[in-house]
Formats: structure tokens, sequence, C-alpha cells
């Protein structure tokens, strides 16, 4: 008897699965075409609406990408390793370098896109910066670009009254980036908190990120505090979850 969870293994399902084996296997590695919907039409006996399913299951796993014109590829992208713990250890932004740097290792993440503008709290800003809504903080915003992908964009709040006139007000916040400029202005942070979630993408988030139709988006919401619990940043995060793999490793 078939069961139900077979029987919900459909015959795109099963094409994506031979796929995804020959990729995983090296048998079509980055960059290598895999069968277009008439070679899989043809090998598999399926209309081309299954086979098309079948390519975009990969294509939404984020294992292969189209390109208009020429076909499914492998995808060449090698996901980013997103170390939880470590970007946000104080030697790390406390020596100069940027927290993004511990996941890049020695590619190179690139920002394309950044604003920096103060504004009113929104009532979810100042809800987690324990502020009125309407009061001022500035905003950072970035887009982050790896191997010619963009991976994340990031937005920032911070208190008007604990970063104005400072670096962080600028386009460039100088070595260690916003926790170093934090530091010097007496409001080191101690603490933090990070919040994630999945979701799919609203379609300005899809644009902003070049995403594959249905392809999720990982939020984290994190909020640094000060010595004596203030909020001093919250930063919200929207990354491309075939991008990433998010790794936290700690003691017990």
């Amino acid at each position: 008897m078939t069961s139900q969870g077979s029987a919900r293994h459909t015959k795109y399902q099963r094409i994506a699965d031979a796929l995804r084996a020959a990729i995983q296997s090296g048998e079509y590695g980055p960059g290598d075409r895999l069968p277009g919907e008439n070679d899989l039409m043809a090998t598999y006996h399926v209309a081309r609406m299954t086979a098309r399913q079948a390519l975009a299951v990969l294509q939404n796993e984020g294992l292969a990408e189209a390109r208009k014109g020429a076909g499914v590829f492998v995808r060449a992208f090698s996901p980013l390793r997103r170390r939880g713990i470590q970007r946000l250890a104080q030697e790390q932004w406390g020596s100069g370098r940027s927290i993004w740097s511990a996941d890049t290792e020695d590619r190179q993440l690139v920002v394309d896109q950044i604003e920096v503008r103060e504004e009113g709290a929104s009532d979810r800003v100042a809800g987690a910066l324990g502020v009125p809504p309407g009061t001022p903080v500035w905003v950072r915003g970035r887009r982050f670009v790896l191997d010619g992908k963009p991976v994340l964009f990031a937005t920032s709040h911070l208190p008007s009254d604990v970063v104005a006139e400072s670096a962080i007000t600028q386009i460039d916040s100088g070595p260690g980036g916003t926790y170093a400029r934090l530091a010097e202005l007496g409001h080191k942070p101690v603490h933090f908190r990070e919040e994630i979630r999945s979701r799919m993408p609203s379609t300005a988030e899809a644009e902003r990120l070049s995403l594959s139709m249905g392809t999720p988006v990982i939020q984290i919401v994190r909020t640094a505090f000060a010595e004596g619990g203030r909020a001093v940043e919250v930063n919200e995060m929207t990354l491309d979850s075939a991008s990433y793999v998010l790794e936290y490793d700690f003691d017990a």
C-alpha cells in the first residue's frame, strides 16, 4: 500500500530528487548546464509543466539558477557561513575589523548601497529601543554584495542623543564600524539579542536581493545593549536564505 507521504511525492519531485543527487555527487558541477525541459520530458516521459516544476524546485532551493535564453545551471555561488557568536565578539570590532569579515574569510563582501539619515522612530523601532515613538534616531542602511550577488541588506537604528555628530552619522563610520564608535562614545555594547525568522520576501525585497521566485529570506533583528541595559542599536537584517548557513558555536 502506498503511504500518504509517498503519494504526495509527485513526478516533478522525483525528478528534482534525481537532479539534486546528481549535483551532490558531482555529476553536475558548479556552472554546469542541467538537462533542459525537452531533455527531461524525453528521459522521464512527462509533460513540459512537470519538467519545468522539477527545475523550479532546484532554483527555489538555491542549487540552480536560470539564465535567460541559455537554460538552468548549477549555481556556482558558495553560501556564506554566518558565525553568529564569533562575529559579535569585542575582539572582532574592538580591533578595528568589521563584524562582517567573520563571515567572509578570504572573500570580499562589498557594500554597494548605503544611506544614512535621521528620522523619527517607528512604533516597532521605538519599542525595541525603549523610547517613545517619533524619538529621533539615526538610520544606517546598507546592501551587501558577495561575488557579484546581493546577499543581504541591513538597517540599523541608533538613538540620536547617543550618536549625534559622531562618525556613525557619516557614510564611513571608520575601523570597527558602529560598535567601535559606540564604545568610543561611552556606550560600548556588552550584550546582544538576536531574533530569527524565515518568511517569504516582499516584492521590493526580492528585487533588492535579486531572488529567484519562491526563495524565502531570513530576517534577523539584533538589539545591542550597553552597560546598564540601555538598547543602543536595533539592526534589522534581511538575508537571502540560499546564500547563508547560520552557525552558532558555544559551550554547554
